[in-house]
């Protein structure tokens, strides 16, 4: 079994993940795999005191590639990606949040990238599940937007990455485990890359206190990495940022423009409508035709583009007659 595939380990860090441990270890052994094989699943469970522990031996008894690593005292990520390194006996190395969901084939996506020889590291695509009906939950799926398109031009990786096991340990005294191997992975002269097909679900926070603490101690972070290991990711790039938060603004300005004119020629529409109506006894039985419309739609219709997406809705191009 697995004759020229790609072995990879999985590290999970969990703390106190009962809710979601279980349905993230069955996503794991339910993942479609053709060019990879997951060999061994490791959780790290940190100081646990729910039912995390026993969920994952429940697990463990179902599939032999689970195993539990336990640590009395909770010292942070980097400790547990570095038990879990201790312990992994594959070069490509998975590692992913315990408070995460891999889409079904995001292992393969996020690891066949290995086939090429140069290729040190890769990182998967974050889509949050929590409800945009609210400011907070809106900013989370607005940051989420603005960091994949970032990464689309410079990668920076998180919940869910894969690297080669190119070095031991990663330094206790860093907070950015992610940043720290894609600094590691470089300066070893191997590529960093994003995998947009390899998605992986977490929720993100949903009060304005937990937001701010979130991106504060990542902004902390990531400023200890630059000043005292040298390097920078991408987010700490203002030009690089601002230029992908403009698209984003234009966007949302060519929305209310369009939004307005929409608007402005409805209520002609309207106006004119309710003259014939009205004023002129018309009926438009017979229609009145828009001769603009009389083309070969299948012709018009743009095989490699069928949606249209306006503020995260996906809207049908050329399909929907309503």
């Amino acid at each position: 079994m697995g004759e020229g595939r790609i072995r990879c380990s999985v590290g999970v860090t969990a703390y106190n993940e009962e809710a979601n441990i279980g349905r993230l270890l069955q996503a794991l052994l339910d993942q479609e795999l053709r060019e990879v094989e997951i060999t061994e699943i490791i959780v790290v469970a940190s100081a646990c005191t729910d039912r995390t522990e026993e969920i994952v031996r429940e697990y463990m008894a179902k599939d032999p590639r689970i195993k539990l690593l336990t640590q009395p005292r909770r010292e942070g990520k980097t400790s547990a990606v570095n038990l879990f390194l201790k312990h992994a006996r594959e070069d490509i190395c998975v590692v992913e949040s315990g408070d995460t969901l891999p889409r079904h084939d995001s292992i393969e996506n996020l690891v066949r990238m290995f086939r090429d020889p140069t290729v040190g590291m890769t990182g998967a695509h974050k889509v949050p599940v929590n409800a945009p009906d609210h400011i907070v939950g809106y900013l989370t799926h607005l940051r989420l937007a603005l960091e994949h398109n970032l990464c689309l031009e410079i990668p920076r990786l998180g919940e869910l990455i894969a690297f080669r096991k190119v070095f031991d340990a990663i330094p206790p005294d860093v907070a950015m485990d992610e940043a720290f191997v894609e600094h590691l992975v470089i300066k070893r002269g191997l590529k960093v890359l994003y995998a947009p097909d390899a998605v992986v679900y977490n929720t993100g926070p949903e009060s304005f206190r937990d937001f701010v603490r979130q991106r504060r101690r990542n902004y902390a972070g990531h400023l200890y990495l630059r000043d005292k290991y040298g390097h920078k990711v991408a987010s700490l790039d203002n030009r690089l940022v601002l230029r992908v938060a403009w698209r984003e603004v234009r966007s949302a300005l060519w929305l209310l423009y369009a939004l307005t004119v929409l608007a402005l020629v409805e209520a002609l529409s309207r106006v004119l409508g309710g003259y014939d109506y009205y004023i002129r006894k018309r009926k438009h039985v017979v229609w009145d035709m828009a001769w603009s419309q009389k083309a070969d739609v299948a012709a018009k219709a743009r095989p490699n583009s069928d949606h249209v997406t306006l503020l995260g809705s996906a809207v049908p191009r050329g399909r929907d007659k309503r």
